[in-house]
């Protein structure tokens, strides 16, 4: 799957470019940004096989192996022009590869295939010349067959592989779709133009109708609507705007019509900052070495050293030009089993098909690879270790003028056109009491804190504890201190730099909670919990999960969460990132294994390397547990696969041949299909264990 060309006109972006945003196709982002369609490669495995079939039948191995074979004159001719095509053909994305990890000063798996390949063509060139026009009594022997078999091998192993794991990275794309190609830009005389995205500049004026995507971030300066950004932010679905209240392009307008001063374009928008965070973070985990490639690597450089060597000794030792050069191709070819192009694919794709049945997909190899190296886990609280659906627990009027229902009828009020976990659980809680509702108007959202409106007149405010300290606004600390330490979230009604009350709500753990905690923590691995909740519910949370203060991270806003990616990788720790929405997307890519949460967003879920369908915690023990017993089959099949080298390699070389001990390449050719049945038999014996 790794480093092979690829051409995708799904991706052509460009009804949404913006200026500067980043657009880069990244449907398969490995390994010097080498990658090939499906499609394309699956052709060229049937095309190259069936141009395979003649020069097998045509081969001289089919002689030494005892087997009828066909000849007649001019099948030389038809050979050789049949292995030109499959060098040319199905050989191009073996050579491409080769050439960009070699740019890349990092020969792995395409170099080494790139090498058996070219060296069993040329040699085999050379060998049809000496026989046919040189000296046909030289009977110098080629390795035609050699070449078609390996690049079939190749391709159909990089096919397996792909047609296991799910095209990773389709973030980007998705992201650029949640913008609209044009915008309705009111010129000074109050005309309207629809104009293409790329033309939108800062201090335009955009027109923006019902149901229709923000084009740009900017301020609304006319009408009132709803918002749903909840597909950018991961915030609540619908959220009030009046003027002068920010809006972010991508999201989608609700039931009125507005007017918003453009305030960021291209680079400066936000989709646009945290689609350049997205395609960073995926560009540096694609740097990631798997083990075939490591393998792979080393297989390059003792292959190459130990064929020159050879050949020179053979050389200097025997005179003989001929025997010479059949040892270091012999050695070359050797050096790169097929069985090694289906070591890690026959399990990936065993892998895969047990998570699927098990409700996890997992979207890159790498990712089961690092599972084994995993040490730190980073979890968001809400949705993830809590099921997000707030209770209140406790009301109460802190003014005497107050009655306890007033206060939770006037919240409600407020609360009645947001989504939000929050909103929710106190609008239950008022239509439980049947308590009427007052008319609250022009209510918008606080970023961060909360949100206010107008109640009978009054300019009121929901907010948080966080809130009160930065304004300096005197509350019942203690009661809020006491709920909060109990694992409720503490929303306080404010008017006039005055606090009149409190409504505490508790979010339930979920069933698996604990026992995902506690099954981390079994393995090595550090749980840590993340939320944009306050300090006090977070602790108190994380206390009846077994989470210590010093793994808990509250008052989080969105870009915190890949900063502490980064700043936990930066500290030589393997982290995993668990997420669900958009805001996600930098942290899920960024991390070493990200984790998506199977309710979250296409974005959330595109930019994660593992999905956990069924959105249960408990399903991450169950990820690591295949991981674990995945990388162990992948080792037994590199072992099978390629450890064979450590005798083959001396043996190709002549090391023994004074004592009669003498590799041919006939012998190597059975030790290769050998290993690869065992290779075969091995990853099917991979059994979806839970431990």
């Amino acid at each position: 799957m790794d480093k092979m060309p690829m051409t995708d006109k799904a991706h052509d972006m460009s009804t949404h470019d913006m200026a500067g945003m980043p657009m880069a196709d990244n449907t398969m982002m490995q390994h010097g940004g080498q990658m090939m369609h499906m499609g394309n490669l699956k052709q060229k495995f049937w095309v190259s096989l069936i141009a395979s079939l003649p020069v097998l039948v045509l081969s001289p191995m089919l002689k030494i192996a005892w087997l009828p074979t066909l000849t007649f004159p001019g099948a030389g001719w038809v050979t050789l022009i049949l292995a030109t095509f499959l060098y040319g053909y199905g050989g191009a994305p073996f050579l491409t590869g080769a050439v960009a990890e070699l740019k890349a000063k990092r020969p792995e798996m395409m170099t080494l295939i790139a090498i058996g390949i070219t060296v069993s063509y040329f040699y085999s060139l050379y060998a049809f010349v000496m026989n046919q026009f040189v000296d046909p009594t030289a009977h110098v022997m080629d390795f035609f067959w050699e070449l078609a078999t390996l690049i079939d091998i190749m391709l159909l192993g990089h096919w397996i592989e792909m047609n296991a794991v799910m095209a990773a990275g389709n973030a980007l794309q998705k992201m650029a779709a949640l913008l609209p190609g044009e915008a309705t830009v009111i010129a000074a005389d109050d005309s309207h133009t629809a104009v293409p995205l790329p033309q939108v500049k800062v201090g335009d004026h955009v027109l923006v109708k019902a149901g229709e995507k923000i084009p740009a971030d900017g301020v609304l300066i006319a009408g009132t609507t709803t918002v749903n950004e909840s597909l950018v932010t991961g915030e609540a679905r619908a959220i009030n705007k009046a003027v002068n209240d920010h809006v972010i392009g991508g999201a989608t307008n609700g039931a009125g019509t507005i007017t918003v001063a453009v305030t960021g374009t291209g680079d400066s928008g936000y989709l646009a900052q945290v689609m350049k965070l997205v395609q960073d973070a995926q560009q540096e985990q694609s740097k990631t070495e798997g083990l075939a490639d490591k393998v792979a690597g080393w297989l390059v450089y003792i292959a190459v050293s130990v064929a020159l060597v050879t050949f020179v000794a053979w050389w200097a030792l025997a005179g003989e030009f001929n025997w010479a050069l059949e040892r270091m191709v012999t050695v070359l070819v050797i050096a790169c089993p097929h069985a090694l192009g289906l070591a890690i694919p026959l399990v990936v794709a065993r892998a895969t098909s047990i998570g699927a049945k098990n409700g996890l997909l997992t979207r890159k190899r790498q990712a089961l690879e690092e599972a084994d190296r995993l040490d730190v886990v980073l979890l968001d609280k809400t949705g993830t270790l809590t099921a997000g659906n707030f209770t209140v627990a406790a009301y109460g009027s802190w003014d005497s003028d107050l009655a306890d229902g007033t206060l939770l009828a006037t919240m409600a009020a407020l609360e009645q056109n947001s989504s939000h976990p929050l909103s929710v659980g106190i609008l239950n809680a008022a239509k439980h009491e049947q308590l009427p509702l007052p008319e609250a108007t022009a209510v918008t959202t606080i970023a961060g804190t909360g949100l206010s409106g107008q109640v009978n007149g009054r300019q009121l405010l929901i907010v948080n504890e966080r809130y009160l300290t930065e304004h300096h606004i005197a509350y019942d600390q203690d009661t809020v201190t006491r709920w909060a330490a109990a694992g409720n979230t503490v929303s306080i009604l404010v008017g006039d730099e005055h606090a009149f009350g409190f409504v505490a709500q508790g979010d339930q753990l979920k069933p698996e909670s604990p026992q995902l905690i506690a099954g981390l923590k079994a393995r090595g691995i550090t749980p840590v919990m993340l939320t944009g909740d306050n300090q006090k519910v977070a602790l108190a949370v994380a206390k009846q999960l077994g989470i210590t203060a010093q793994d808990v991270h509250a008052e989080l806003k969105p870009d915190a969460k890949e900063r502490l990616v980064r700043d936990y990788q930066n500290a030589q720790h393997t982290v995993a990132m668990v997420g669900d929405g958009v805001n996600d997307a930098p942290s899920l890519a960024r991390a070493d294994i990200g984790i998506a949460i199977g309710a979250g967003t296409d974005v959330a879920l595109d930019a994660a390397d593992v999905v956990l369908v069924r959105s249960e915690p408990a399903d991450i023990l169950h990820f690591l547990d295949l991981a674990h017993h995945t990388n162990r089959k992948m080792k037994q099949n590199l072992w099978f696969g390629a450890g064979y080298n450590i005798i083959a390699i001396p043996l190709a070389s002549g090391i023994l041949a004074p004592w009669g001990i003498l590799l041919s390449p006939a012998i190597g050719a059975v030790l290769m299909g050998l290993s690869t049945i065992v290779v075969a038999i091995n990853a099917q014996t991979l059994k979806p264990e839970r431990s």
